[in-house]
């Protein structure tokens, strides 16, 4: 029987129209195979958002000369740029768990879409034939999506075309081409190198924020499909980089608290058919693997016990969520936590760095295109970009010259290999105090294509040659302060999770690296040591998170879906958990022994988790913040009711996060499949909440002119539809024209007089 190798032709059309909504009709796209493909799927890619068709979806038929032709709809979407790309894959084996780099193949096509009315850009064919020999490549990784409610971080994607120039090559087959020579250039009197590292990311949330011991049939099949995620994939890793000889090679993992802690309960009870018993044993072994520097080869990451949105928690629960996490890593692995964060969603805000800091956190890691839209003449690549322009108030770093568009990978955006590279980032405070520790960059879209399974789906020498190469084009290497970022993905989802990364990807990676000087793999805690940054210099990093949170914008409005609407499950959550926050908060520090604190702070960790704003629209999960609170609510109410009887409230409001609207004032915001310029007048939003009730919110505005006080509107409580017993106020208020670049913060006064300021934020009123 034939076995498939290569695709022949790609029937598509070369345009579609897009109705005024902004949607796509459905259209049909049709490809043919030299043989069968055992595992047929196509990726059609919009706006940074991907549908994936595979299984029942394509349809496969025989021809008389051998060959297969597929066939598959596509169905309608909605699409804000002017192209889709199609990317059409296959694997040669069946048993697609089993895949390794030189199982997949893939090609790739493109449809253009044309607003009603607009003049045609094609000769008006309905269909175009693209010899698929030329554009093929081997892929890897299963890409089919075995998303949970948890987490699902392991994005795919891809971009068509050869990259010119590459030192080394992936035949077909994925292999790599052993018998090149390769010697490193030499720039500013040193040996051009580029490091880099591996990060993976493995997270269960509580499916019950009321009873962390629920199971079900559910649960039972999303960790027992992850047994060698769980288990020894990340072992079988480390394991090779150390019998490789790669003298600082290792990754970094972060595990939640909530997805040890259910482990450690299937190994107790037998759940997942027995297959957790003694699951932590050979994680717990590789742990005390050393690098050649003494550090471990296998890092835990820093992380948040439960899973929270960093950037909008309290300063208390960060470092509780921290403290928690290490010590759990202690007990379960016999390990000491690292000292580099890995934020969960990589979801960074400069507010976080004095809560990291008091936590024992020396570096953090963030999604590196946060810190390109950081700079001065960022080039901004419009709506396929996924995010409005930059807030100018966050792009005070220095322009760089060194600008790169990735080829043979999908990148919506232009990227610095300058700015790859560890720095110290700082956060003044509303009293002048500069806070600061070093960020670590994780490479946005290299390592969204590392996630698809490694070698085959990301070509490492070519697509890091090609940084290498403009790093010698612009003369911008730095000996002391090389390039270092992270490739980070899910470690227990398909691709970057599959058996094969683990073991026929990093065995490729080894050898390519023990052959090619120019690149070496590294942990954090190596290149540290070796390179450290230099202090005196501080960069600022536009907040964000990773590119599957709707593209990780600067407002992580991911987390604040339907906010526009009369009623925001999103917004009902916040302003439950809010309220929920300052009662625990106010017991703990009046009566930090009260013997119901325990369990409150433990429902209150656990409702910050958060899988709950993620999975928007779903009442299982939309509900899940208010029964938290409702139930700690029932342990503490009295205690707090007698407090402020008592006039014992001696703690200002709790007051969330801020978020603006429009986002940008004065510049863009989002239109059906454009751009449009956005009002100059702006509302700031918060919710704030206090047992003794507030007396005032007012917002403070910094600016060249001075300062200026504002009272913010009381709404009351925000309409919830969730029964909580409590929720916090909702305030606005309506933001002066014209004032540049400010500064601001609201500052809140309780009934008995005690004060609180929210954190110090930025933004520009054009």
């Amino acid at each position: 029987m034939p076995i498939f190798s290569r695709f022949l032709n790609i029937d598509c059309p070369s345009r579609l129209e897009l109705a005024a909504d902004g949607r796509y009709p459905a259209f049909r796209v049709a490809f043919s195979a030299d043989a069968e493909i055992p595992f047929p799927q196509v990726i059609v890619r919009a706006s940074g958002r991907e549908t994936l068709l595979n299984g029942e979806a394509i349809l496969g038929t025989e021809e008389a000369t051998g060959r297969w032709r597929y066939q598959v709809l596509v169905p309608t979407g909605s699409a804000t740029g002017e192209r889709l790309e199609l990317q059409i894959e296959g694997c040669r084996r069946a048993e697609i768990q089993q895949a390794g780099g030189g199982d997949w193949i893939k090609t790739f096509a493109e449809v253009r879409l044309e607003r009603a009315g607009a003049e045609a850009a094609f000769d008006g064919q309905t269909g175009f034939g693209v010899s698929a020999g030329t554009r093929s490549s081997a892929g890897a990784g299963a890409g089919a999506g075995a998303g949970v409610a948890g987490d699902d971080q392991s994005g795919r994607a891809a971009h068509a075309g050869a990259a010119a120039g590459a030192a080394w090559a992936a035949t077909e087959q994925g292999s790599v081409n052993a018998s090149a020579q390769i010697q490193p250039a030499q720039s500013n009197g040193a040996e051009v190198k580029i490091y880099f590292g591996i990060h993976k990311h493995m997270h269960q949330p509580y499916y019950d924020t009321t009873n962390p011991d629920y199971w079900d049939g559910e649960k039972d099949e999303i960790f027992g499909s992850r047994g060698g995620n769980y288990t020894d994939f990340v072992p079988a890793a480390v394991r090779q980089y150390r019998d490789g000889g790669l003298a600082h090679g290792g990754l970094s993992t972060s595990w939640s608290g909530t997805l040890i802690e259910q482990l450690e309960r299937c190994a107790e009870l037998g759940r997942c058919g027995g297959r957790f018993s003694g699951w932590n044993r050979a994680l717990s072994e590789m742990a005390a693997a050393k690098t050649e520097l003494g550090n471990p080869r296998l890092a835990f990451s820093a992380f948040g016990f439960y899973h929270p949105l960093m950037p909008l928690i309290p300063h208390r629960d960060i470092v509780r969520n921290i403290r928690w996490h290490r010590e759990l890593i202690q007990r379960v692995f016999g390990a000491e936590a690292s000292r580099v964060l890995f934020p969960p969603e990589t979801a960074f805000h400069v507010r976080m760095i004095p809560a990291l800091v008091e936590a024992g956190v020396e570096a953090v890691i963030f999604d590196s295109i946060h810190r390109f839209r950081a700079c001065k003449d960022y080039p901004y690549a419009g709506i396929e970009e996924g995010m409005l322009p930059p807030n100018p108030a966050d792009q005070t770093n220095p322009p760089v010259d060194d600008w790169l568009q990735l080829h043979n990978i999908w990148a919506a955006s232009k990227i610095s290999p300058s700015l790859l590279r560890p720095e110290y980032v700082g956060y003044e405070d509303a009293d002048g105090q500069l806070h600061k520790l070093i960020a670590i960059p994780a490479e946005r879209y290299i390592g969204n294509e590392d996630a698809r399974g490694g070698f085959g789906a990301l070509q490492y020498p070519d697509v890091l040659g090609q940084l290498y190469q403009r790093i010698l084009d612009t003369g911008s290497f730095d000996p002391k302060h090389p390039p270092f970022f992270l490739l980070h993905s899910d470690g227990d989802n398909h691709g970057g999770g599959a058996d094969s990364y683990y073991h026929h990807n990093t065995s490729q990676l080894v050898d390519w690296l023990k052959r090619d000087p120019r690149f070496e793999l590294t942990t954090a805690e190596d290149y540290l040591q070796r390179f450290p940054p230099d202090p005196t210099q501080v960069a600022h990093i536009e907040p964000g998170s990773w590119a599957g949170a709707d593209n990780g914008d600067p407002q992580f409005m991911k987390w604040f879906s339907r906010y526009d609407q009369p009623y925001s499950p999103d917004l009902n959550s916040w302003a439950v958990l809010t309220a929920f926050q300052d009662r625990v908060h106010s017991l703990e520090d009046s009566e930090p022994e009260h013997p119901a604190l325990a369990e409150a702070i433990r429902l209150l960790l656990t409702a910050e988790t958060s899988c709950y704003w993620y999975w928007t629209g779903q009442t299982g999960w939309d509900q899940q913040v208010t029964n938290a609170a409702n139930l700690g609510l029932s342990r503490i109410g009295t205690a707090i009711d007698d407090l402020v009887a008592l006039g014992q409230d001696q703690r200002g409001p709790t007051i969330f996060p801020p978020w603006v609207t429009p986002e940008n004032p004065g510049g863009k915001r989002w239109g059906q499949g454009c751009l449009l310029d956005a009002p100059r007048e702006a509302v700031l939003h918060s919710f704030v909440a206090d047992c003794s009730g507030l007396q005032r919110v007012e917002l403070v505005l910094r600016s060249d002119a001075g300062e200026q006080r504002l009272p913010m509107q009381d709404h009351g409580p925000y309409p919830s539809q969730t029964g909580a017993a409590l929720i916090a106020n909702y305030v606005t208020a309506q933001l002066p024209v014209g004032l540049g670049d400010i500064r601001y913060f609201i500052e809140a006064e309780d009934q008995r007089g005690n004060v609180s300021r929210g954190s110090l934020e930025r933004i520009f009123l054009a």
